[in-house]
């Protein structure tokens, strides 16, 4: 039996926390699925709670709007770039860039993706004043729709409606335009998932109660400070060289790494003979509270000096060893260590006594019955100052840029080493890394940068609106696009392709890299593969009337005609619905085969999308479900504009049938 949907108009991000009530509290929810809340307090109020109005919180005009656009439907579908995509170094792989709104893309990627990010780096607009943030939004809405829809008054919606069309970079349009997208975002996040922000003193305070109330206070990490430049602003009376990176866990299971490290300076064994200053005095040999030992009760002679534990005298030492009496005064390292310390300079007589040196990067250790001086990674706790050091400053940043473009052609870039620090900390070897405010492309840099260094798989979604280039005040950036990227409207979206293309380009040279025949770069001298390809998607409008509430389909289709649909917009929709349905963007969908109908299949769904569609492709369909093990598809999916009635009952009922003969679970669905 089919089961119709309105699919393409209402895609938004799932509601965790309602699924969560409905399991917990059903006889909240009347036989149309709306949640009572007035029931669900009377039952809360057997605990005690109290629904008292007042409480610690944030506001701000716009708040409801924002909650509203979190869970509104998008306006848009996705579209694949063919041409790019299939490309060698493109086809297989798994990092992605897509152009348009974040907040439509969040939307699209919720199911796909939902809880599968690792990691989440931005870098939002600071809301300096100068920086060209305004709150521009092109959904449209009645007082009336806004009322109900936010649950707000009459005066509120249309407050909230002026304020939304105003082009306003208030601190109130800041923060509506943030909450929406980090709400999205926060879904996409693993349990034990981080996301770092990039921030500033205007709106560091805001960001920090926002990040409260969305992520919870309990799940803040750190607020890292950033150096920008050593010398600041000096036009200011006071010269302001920092901003800051703050972190949020998904849940209080979130983990920052500390670091292994090895110091560069001195990780040769024998550059540690001699050094001072890398080592500190450790406490004696004769430390006191250790069980006495006859094998440790020994003299030492150092340079005619001699030495015994506890400074006791021969006659004691030897007193004590006859008698074996319960005494601590003995050695901690047996005859044999000791030599071998001494002669590797792990020894030390200061005032007459014998010290240990402890080193940072080097310890003794017996292997195979031998003593031998090993290197040892130490692990240190990430400081929240760790980015004060110039390595992570914006003149950094201009550097990163420099190797790909001799102009300077984009304003506030973020150093590939912040990003790269905030990975290494975060995430292991095949985690994915979001970053919705895509810029430069700093992330996606990174992530191939560190992939290739340490052999890693970790996978990147980048996410940058085009947002046209103004040819007066950024003269030499419009230039380079027009000009050398051949783009007749430049976009920031531009920049960060091309950016994307040349750090691949500069890596492969580099490593001495090739494509191999599943389009990973390899140096099989050094048996390295690392993916320094990427997928672009973009977002493009639905179409005009497609958005419709009827229910039948003959009142559709007075709506909407199909027929000027083109086979590109038969394609979007196809990866629009596959991404609803959770399947990757990264992962092709197989065309199949069925009598001279294709059909299009993946992570058992079946998409039946042209026109044409018979018995005997029906038949063959049932019959390659049959006999094909690799093929089980336990949703199928209709374009259902391209099927008459008669033939999508015909579908259903012979689905059904044969699900029910084989003890099987088909559904099959209609979309319109």
């Amino acid at each position: 039996m089919s089961k119709e949907q309105k699919i393409t108009g209402n895609i938004q991000p799932p509601n965790k926390d309602l699924e969560i009530l409905k399991k917990n509290f059903p006889n909240c929810f009347d036989k149309k699925g709306e949640f009572n809340f007035e029931k669900f307090k009377t039952q809360l109020s057997k605990n005690e709670i109290n629904f008292s109005k007042e409480s610690y919180g944030m506001d701000w005009l716009g708040k409801s709007y924002a909650r509203l656009l979190a869970t509104d439907e998008t306006t848009t579908l996705l579209k694949e770039d063919d041409t790019f995509n299939q490309k060698d170094e493109n086809k297989n792989s798994e990092n992605l860039l897509i152009k348009g709104d974040n907040l439509e893309v969040l939307k699209h990627l919720s199911n796909a993706y939902y809880e599968k990010v690792k990691m989440i780096y931005i870098d939002p607009p600071y809301n300096t004043g100068s920086d060209g943030f305004v709150y521009a939004d092109d959904r449209k809405f009645t007082v009336q729709e806004l009322q109900e829809l936010a649950g707000v008054s009459e005066e509120r919606a249309k407050r909230i409606l002026d304020f939304t069309q105003s082009k306003s970079n208030s601190h109130s349009a800041w923060l509506t335009f943030m909450y929406p997208r980090l709400y999205i975002a926060k879904q996409l996040l693993k349990d034990d998932g981080v996301i770092f922000i990039s921030i500033d003193d205007n709106e560091v305070a805001q960001l920090r109660l926002l990040m409260d109330e969305i992520f919870g206070e309990e799940n803040f990490v750190a607020e890292f400070s950033r150096i920008t430049k050593k010398a600041g602003k000096t036009t200011d009376t006071i010269a302001k060289n920092t901003d800051y990176l703050i972190c949020y866990g998904k849940s209080s299971n979130v983990s920052i790494k500390k670091e292994s490290f090895i110091d560069n300076k001195y990780n040769n064994i024998d550059s540690f003979k001699g050094i001072r200053g890398f080592y500190k005095l450790s406490q004696t040999l004769d430390y006191s509270s250790i069980q006495y030992s006859r094998s440790l009760d020994y003299e030492i002679e150092i340079e005619g000096n001699i030495f015994r534990p506890g400074n006791s005298t021969k006659e004691e030492m030897e007193e004590r060893q006859l008698a074996n009496p319960n005494s601590d005064a003995c050695w901690r390292w047996s005859r044999e260590l000791f030599n071998f310390g001494y002669k590797n300079d792990f020894i030390v007589v200061k005032n007459n006594r014998i010290y240990t040196k402890t080193y940072k990067n080097a310890t003794i250790k017996k292997i195979n019955g031998n003593y031998e001086v090993v290197e040892v990674e130490r692990k240190k706790s990430i400081s929240t100052l760790e980015f004060i050091e110039n390595k992570y400053s914006n003149d950094n940043a201009k550097k990163n840029l420099s190797k790909y473009f001799k102009d300077k052609i984009f304003e506030y870039s973020k150093p590939v080493s912040l990003v790269t620090k905030s990975i290494n900390i975060t995430t292991n070897k095949d985690d994915l890394i979001l970053d919705f405010f895509a810029g430069s492309g700093t992330t996606g840099d990174a992530v191939m940068q560190l992939n290739t260094e340490d052999g890693g798989n970790r996978k990147f979604i980048l996410v940058q609106l085009p947002e046209l280039i103004d040819p007066k005040s950024s003269k030499t950036t419009y230039d380079f696009v027009e000009n050398e990227l051949k783009v007749e409207e430049p976009t920031i979206f531009d920049i960060t392709r091309e950016r994307l293309i040349r750090a691949s380009k500069k890596i492969q040279e580099e490593n001495d890299l090739v494509i191999n025949d599943k389009g990973l770069m390899v140096n099989e001298s050094k048996d390295k593969k690392i993916d320094l390809g990427f997928k672009v998607f973009e977002t493009m409008p639905i179409w005009e009337d497609y958005n419709f509430e009827s229910e039948e389909l003959e009142k559709q289709t007075s709506l909407f005609d199909e027929s000027k649909l083109t086979k590109e917009d038969i394609k979007a929709l196809l990866v629009t619905w596959k991404t609803y349905d959770g399947i990757p963007l990264s992962r092709k969908l197989t065309k199949t085969d069925l009598n001279g109908y294709t059909a299009h299949y993946s992570s058992e769904k079946l998409y039946l999308m042209g026109k044409g569609f018979s018995t005997r492709n029906l038949k063959s369909l049932l019959e390659k479900i049959d006999v094909d093990k690799n093929f089980n598809p336990t949703t199928i999916i209709a374009f259902g504009y391209h099927f008459e009635s008669k033939n999508l009952r015909e579908i259903g009922e012979n689905i059904k049938s044969y699900a029910n003969k084989k003890s099987i679970d088909i559904e099959f669905i209609t979309r319109y």
